[in-house]
């Protein structure tokens, strides 16, 4: 019996690629809520993303993850350097491999920056689909990079939105936001001299700094209102220990993962999550009920994200003929 072929090239998709395929935000979301669902039944495979650290607070992740019925399987590697930033670099840089699920055979490699950053909004959307007031009108970001715009750009996808407040550590990356996120979206958008601006008498509130093992958070109890939903994609970076046990639910997209992290050091003063992201989209968990519930989605951003998206990326850029093959 003749053998198969080993494939000869690969196809590569540099950052530019991946942007210029434009896969829209709200497709992103939809993919996630599906990937979800299927999450809570137990019908995916993803391990703990385990890791190295070369530097304080810094990280280097591999992220593998496999969703049989996308038949998408691959595996991230991806950093974190928030010293990055004071030397003109991007904090978040990575790449992603997708392998044919039926031959292991790399098919795809290609830049995880913009993925990363698309389905970590997509992420939140789907968590305020579940626990945020479907009538929430108001936003507030806290953290001003490349997460704060992509979980504003998801949440405008959900949501009315009419009044957004920001607060960014640096005035200058808060006035850029404001000015760039407010002619893209069509809002008028705040900037605030304080976190507690951004949060009190506000219906979605995103963290989205640095991720920090020993963080001095500042959100304290009562910030938060009576029918509001936060979701800190830092960890607690941002939240302190009293302000996470107030919510009436706290929940986060994957209980071992959070288990792992605490194991780590992280999540010294968070409260153990109600339920797993995929068990409420499940319907397995209950998601908001009361209109006054405050709840809370703590996403610490999964595999299986990057694995949903990437694979409709790929098939958008090999009909629009993007990207380059590479030998094997």
């Amino acid at each position: 019996m003749e053998k198969p072929m080993q494939p000869e090239t690969i196809l590569y998709l540099s950052r530019q690629d991946v942007e210029s395929v434009g896969l829209p935000m709200l497709s992103i979301i939809d993919a996630l809520e599906q990937m979800f669902a299927e999450k809570g039944e137990g019908r995916v495979e993803m391990p703990p993303k385990p890791g190295i650290h070369t530097r304080k607070d810094s990280f280097i992740h591999a992220m593998p993850a496999y969703i049989p019925s996308l038949e998408s399987a691959g595996v991230k590697w991806i950093s974190g350097y928030p010293g990055n930033q004071a030397k003109g670099l991007p904090y978040i840089t990575g790449l992603l491999i997708l392998n044919d699920p039926e031959t292991g055979i790399p098919t795809a490699i290609m830049d995880a920056t913009w993925i990363t950053a698309q389905r970590t909004g997509a992420a939140t959307a789907v968590a305020a689909r579940h626990l945020a007031r479907p009538d929430s009108t108001t936003a507030g970001i806290i953290a001003c990079g490349v997460q704060g715009r992509s979980n504003l750009q998801a949440l405008a996808c959900v949501f009315s939105l009419t009044r957004v407040r920001v607060f960014d550590l640096h005035k200058d990356a808060a006035e850029r936001f404001a000015r760039e996120m407010s002619a893209e979206l069509e809002l008028d958008i705040e900037i605030v001299a304080d976190p507690k601006q951004a949060v009190v008498d506000t219906d979605l509130v995103v963290t989205s700094g640095p991720i920090l093992k020993k963080p001095t958070p500042v959100i304290e109890a009562d910030w938060l209102a009576p029918g509001a939903f936060a979701c800190p994609v830092d960890f607690d970076s941002y939240w302190t220990g009293a302000a996470l046990r107030q919510a009436d639910k706290l929940a986060t997209d994957d209980v071992g993962q959070l288990g792992y992290y605490r194991e780590a050091g992280y999540f010294g003063d968070t409260p153990a999550p109600y339920a797993d992201l995929g068990q409420i989209v499940a319907g397995l968990e209950p998601g908001r009920e009361p209109e006054d519930e405050r709840t809370i989605a703590i996403n610490l951003g999964l595999a299986l994200e990057d694995m949903a998206t990437a694979m409709p990326v790929v098939a958008r850029a090999v009909e629009l003929g993007l990207g380059m093959r590479l030998p094997m």
